[in-house]
């Protein structure tokens, strides 16, 4: 899986670029559709038969690339190499149409059976990194968490940053984090980059609290195995339609808490993000005269490799320049 790579790297790239020309259009839609059309072209030249296991769009209706499609430039063989893929063409579709920070375009794959079919729900998370990988617990008091978070990075609870989804379900879990003294940032969409930001050292990210999506979860466990973070995970159930659904997919036990190698089992994992606007891990898509500029982060778990990527994509003509910077 690690010669594909640079392919998968490839396809968020070029969904950034082609998300980023809508950017500030204040057209949501149009920006998804722009990098859903690009992920999917870019796929198809891939010499992969590839299954799309993880889609976006349904819950809100947005275009897709939708559960069960085949994709890559081999998927009528036969005897190619079977892969599944889940992707969030734009995470952020949101702040891509407005200009505000965070918005990335995400794929994970793996070998088949790699990634859990999670079903298009919200899940209610917590995410750490490497340090507090065994400290927290989904149904523990949120005071407790934030001091064994505290305890594993050797700092007091008051200097931890906890990210958190701005929405009125939420309004408790704020008032709890706030009451134990540690630091909030809100954000408006987003949850799957700052659950990879929690992960890496540097970015002033300590942990991700709150629900959110549930395809989004097995994304972030698709990098979190890569960076050795830890996601807990408890899919919400909205109505008895929805339980029906999830039952037919063989998900039968709904308080079941999945841990981060259940969302993510595979054992050949690539993941890949590429930056659509300035976010606190990427930087968003630069355009000029002569290219334009991407940056992406492409991690493996075996061999454990984490590349963060500078690419410039010059424009084909005879006097084109390369910057620096």
């Amino acid at each position: 899986m690690t010669d594909l790579s640079l392919e998968v790297l490839r396809v968020v790239e070029d969904a950034a670029i082609a998300a980023a020309r809508t950017m500030g259009i204040g057209d949501g839609h149009t920006s998804d559709h722009a990098a859903v059309e690009a992920m999917r072209r870019c796929l198809d030249t891939i010499p992969i038969s590839g299954t799309i296991v993880i889609g976006e769009g349904e819950r809100d209706k947005a275009p897709m690339l939708f559960i069960g499609e085949k994709v890559g430039a081999e998927r009528d063989k036969s005897e190619a190499r079977s892969v599944d893929i889940a992707v969030d063409p734009l995470v952020g579709t949101n702040l891509c149409a407005t200009g505000t920070g965070g918005a990335i375009t995400v794929l994970a794959a793996a070998e088949r059976g790699g990634l859990l079919h999670a079903p298009d729900c919200y899940m209610e998370k917590i995410i750490v990194g490497p340090a507090a990988r065994g400290a927290v617990d989904l149904d523990a008091p949120v005071k407790h968490n934030l001091k064994a978070i505290a305890r594993r990075l050797q700092r007091g609870v008051d200097d931890l940053v906890v990210v958190v989804l701005d929405r009125p379900r939420h309004q408790q879990l704020i008032a709890d984090i706030r009451e134990a003294g540690a630091r909030i940032r809100l954000i408006s969409d987003g949850d799957l980059s700052a659950g990879i930001a929690a992960a890496v050292a540097g970015t002033g990210v300590h942990a991700v609290m709150g629900s959110g999506g549930a395809p989004e979860g097995v994304l972030t466990a698709a990098a979190l195995r890569c960076l050795n973070g830890e996601i807990l995970g408890r899919l919400v159930i909205k109505d008895d339609a929805q339980k029906e659904r999830m039952q037919a997919m063989g998900i039968h036990d709904t308080q079941r808490i999945y841990m981060t190698q259940e969302l993510a089992p595979g054992r050949e994992i690539i993941f890949a993000a590429s930056g659509v606007t300035d976010g606190n891990l990427l930087q968003g898509v630069r355009f000029f005269g002569d290219g334009t500029r991407t940056q992406s982060i492409v991690m493996t778990l075996s061999p454990a490799r984490v590349r963060f990527v500078d690419t410039v994509h010059l424009e084909n003509k005879p006097d084109v320049k390369v910057r620096f910077r």
